[in-house]
């Protein structure tokens, strides 16, 4: 086995010990996070409807012209969720990490999203 065929493993299997314990709810919803080798993504989730109510993510028009690094990306991103949800009305949310390591972009994204206002 492979060692990148190990660390994802490692990850789905943090993830799904993660969704045990955290759910989302409308009006509490679960901010997830995803990362690529080169792009990031935020969502806000409503688990118990099962829908998506707010999305950012650094494919979004505004982002390409920018040339920054990815962790200055995810700061972007994570002030973008922050901003929709101000919009949509939601105020407070529960993080999931998606089992990533809580540092790097996941914290900067995180870090983002509170200074926009959200609570969590």
């Amino acid at each position: 086995m492979s060692s990148s065929t190990k660390k994802s493993l490692r990850r789905v299997s943090i993830k799904k010990r993660i969704r045990g314990i955290v759910a989302g709810t409308a009006e509490r919803p679960r901010l997830t996070v995803f990362r690529s080798n080169k792009q990031i993504y935020a969502q806000l989730i409503d688990d118990a409807a099962g829908r998506t109510l707010v999305a950012a993510s650094s494919t979004e028009k505004g982002f390409e012209d920018k040339k920054v690094t990815k962790i200055e990306q995810a700061k972007l991103v994570g002030g973008l969720v922050a901003e929709k949800a101000k919009a949509a009305g939601i105020e407070a949310v529960v993080f999931d990490r998606n089992g990533y390591l809580y540092h790097g972009r996941v914290k900067s994204l995180a870090e983002a999203a509170r200074e926009g206002g959200l609570k969590f």
